[in-house]
């Protein structure tokens, strides 16, 4: 990689592909994992020769035996989804992956890249949707009021809003919406996954009743 390559690339969602080729390395993710394990992360790369990425970590003085954990079987058989998930993401690349992950995961998934696609899937779609997850800062309308438009018209739909900002930051965004949560960007499978579930899990807001989404039978 040249300089300015190797400058950007801890960056949350720089690539180098073309839009709609993929999301790169995903290297975010890892100098955000490799951080709050306490290690460092360095890079050596010139073109034409190659790159090597060095990894260091503090040894580990607990004396605790290390636990060997499934990343998948982590999950528990009943963390497969059966829902219908909205998901609004204005950055191509996180919209994909999100839609990746959890098409994988069994959801189905409906995927809009603004508010204005997202109300009329909702329209649409709205009586079976179950979860939105939505980003919060986006164009012409931020999540947090897409979110108060929809539960407007449900309020019993789930939200999980999805952010590279703290909680700390958006924490305005989430006082008229008490049973949102968040998930950090970038963000891996396992944890996209875990939030998901949490969110789909959570009782639903006080004074309202989860709706039937079960088949109607057709009237004339």
């Amino acid at each position: 990689m040249d300089a300015a390559t190797k400058a950007q690339i801890f960056e949350p969602f720089f690539t180098t592909k073309p839009q709609g080729e993929g999301t790169g390395l995903g290297l975010s993710t890892v100098y955000g994992i490799v951080k709050q394990s306490g290690g460092t992360i360095s890079v050596d790369t010139a073109p034409a020769r190659g790159t090597t990425f060095t990894l260091a970590f503090p040894p580990d003085t607990s004396g605790t035996p290390p636990v060997r954990r499934s990343p998948v079987r982590e999950l528990g058989a009943g963390e497969r989804g059966t829902e219908t998930i909205l998901i609004v993401e204005d950055e191509d690349g996180v919209r994909d992956l999100a839609h990746r992950f959890l098409s994988t995961a069994g959801y189905e998934v409906i995927a809009a890249a603004n508010a204005a696609d997202a109300e009329r899937a909702f329209s649409d779609h709205g009586r079976r949707i179950d979860l939105l997850l939505t980003d919060v800062v986006m164009p012409r309308m931020n999540g947090d009021e897409l979110a108060a438009r929809l539960c407007a018209r449900r309020p019993d739909l789930r939200v999980l809003f999805m952010s590279g900002y703290s909680g700390a930051q958006l924490s305005a965004q989430f006082e008229a919406h008490a049973s949102a949560r968040l998930v950090s960007k970038p963000f891996t499978r396992m944890e996209l996954s875990r939030r998901v579930r949490e969110a789909l899990d959570a009782p639903p807001p006080l004074g309202t009743d989860p709706v039937d989404h079960s088949p109607k039978p057709a009237t004339e």
